[in-house]
């Protein structure tokens, strides 16, 4: 196991440079929805949390689909009549078309130019292309360099190979007080591209690390999969048991300067959206909140409606709404140490809801008890604090009623869950409080997440 600092002694932009440094390791691989990438980048993975390596043969039926065919890459170029490699695989991976065919063949510009992919608005810049379904083959290039193509013999090759094999996830199960689960999925099927894709597997591999140091009363399974495929094959291999998962969060693009975005499960009143949209709000101000969609992430697989399970997605600018999505511009300067420190601190604050989030009765409901007698109020006033704490505790009092959980109370006061959480600390510690049966969870009030 890797020997780093525990996470609960890191200070944030420590913790953020060493998350950046793992994207770092990583970024260079290239990865596919298939293949010894992935494998060799879950590997490195498992050096940091205890991850389980699961493979599922090619032509296995995941539902409507099936598992495609294992794609590995070993070289590719393009050369000019002198020798040249005017398009390298070894400078760029995202340079090859993802999941081309093998191909070594001569030919004219003419007839390699169909198999070109640029993007001319962003002439300086390899796009991300990907073939996964529909055999194809071709290479990615800046504009610029494809305007200095010149009419030549070339000399094509991709040394790469589809052949029946097997897809590669993740897994790692956290058991908890309780065999209800959190999940957290994220994708780690792209090439080099730092933010959409490698800022989500650091922070989940983190995030793991952190959740098997603490104390937690929900059971926690995080997955590291090929998008779309991937999802639809854990789900379908795990179709008995999936009902377990009462919050997930799939984490995708957390790395870039952008603030917090939350997209909502499509359980539009889930806990998990309540939770992360107060996270946000508190946290930063100019958060998004989106609604459902069935476009995205896994998400949509998650919530596909013969599964509608409550997962919702945690991003900072979302998909294809910044320049850099899908090309080389995600490289490791857009992804930000500061923004990945952030994303996780947001990752653990939601989960800390989760975890202390319940019900509780009043047990001197006629009236409000007598708070002074028991110490609870300040000796002295004038505090900003001690007037919050107050008003935290007048409010758990009030809507204590075995009915509204801690969440629904500071939702409904406008104060941060953190300052309801210790109010109902104080109370129930003073006998003021006691759980409802509402939640059959154990009570975490004391317990540190």
């Amino acid at each position: 196991m890797n020997t780093a600092p525990t996470l609960d002694k890191l200070e944030p932009d420590v913790l953020g440079r060493e998350m950046h440094a793992l994207i770092a390791e990583l970024y260079p691989i290239c990865r596919s929805i298939t293949g010894n990438g992935l494998r060799e980048t879950l590997r490195r993975t498992q050096q940091y949390i205890p991850l389980t390596m699961h493979e599922v043969p090619t032509g296995t039926r995941v539902f409507d689909w099936a598992v495609p065919p294992e794609w590995n890459i070993r070289d590719a170029y393009v050369k000019n009549s002198q020798g040249e490699r005017i398009i390298d695989f070894r400078k760029s991976n995202l340079h090859v078309l993802n999941y081309s065919v093998p191909v070594h063949e001569k030919m004219t510009l003419k007839e390699l130019r169909p198999h070109l992919f640029t993007m001319p608005e962003r002439p300086d810049w390899i796009p991300y292309r990907t073939s996964y379904y529909k055999r194809n083959w071709g290479f990615c290039l800046s504009h610029r360099e494809f305007l200095q193509l010149r009419e030549d013999q070339y000399e094509v090759c991709i040394d790469a190979s589809l052949d029946n094999g097997h897809l590669t996830y993740g897994e790692l199960y956290l058991a908890g007080d309780s065999t209800d689960e959190i999940l957290i999925s994220t994708h780690a099927c792209h090439p080099s591209l730092a933010n959409d894709n490698l800022s989500g597997v650091v922070i989940a591999c983190f995030l793991a690390r952190y959740v098997s140091k603490i104390p937690h009363r929900y059971s926690y399974r995080f997955l590291f999969i090929p998008g779309t495929i991937g999802a639809i094959t854990w789900l379908c291999l795990n179709e008995s048991t999936v009902s377990r998962v009462k919050h997930g969060l799939v984490l995708a693009g957390l790395g870039d300067a952008g603030p917090l975005s939350y997209k909502k499960s499509r359980q539009a009143d889930a806990e998990i959206n309540r939770a992360a949209i107060h996270v946000l709000r508190q946290l930063t101000p100019h958060s998004q909140i989106l609604e459902f969609s069935p476009y995205g992430y896994d998400e949509r697989q998650y919530c596909s409606p013969g599964f509608n399970l409550a997962v919702g997605r945690l991003s900072r600018t979302p998909h294809g709404t910044f320049p850099e999505y899908h090309t080389s511009a995600d490289n490791l300067d857009f992804v930000k140490p500061p923004s990945l420190s952030e994303s996780f601190s947001a990752c653990v604050s939601i989960l800390s809801i989760l975890e202390k989030n319940q019900a509780y009765a009043n047990t001197n409901p006629k009236c409000e008890p007598q708070l002074g007698e028991r110490g609870l109020y300040r000796l002295m006033g004038g505090s900003t604090e001690g007037n919050t704490r107050e008003m935290a505790m007048l409010w758990v009092l009030n809507l204590s009623d075995g009915q509204h959980s801690l969440l629904e109370i500071a939702e409904r006061a406008q104060l941060s869950f953190d300052s309801i959480y210790q109010a109902a600390a104080a109370l129930k510690e003073h006998g003021l409080l006691k759980d409802s049966v509402r939640d059959p969870l154990p009570s975490m009030i004391g317990e540190r997440v």
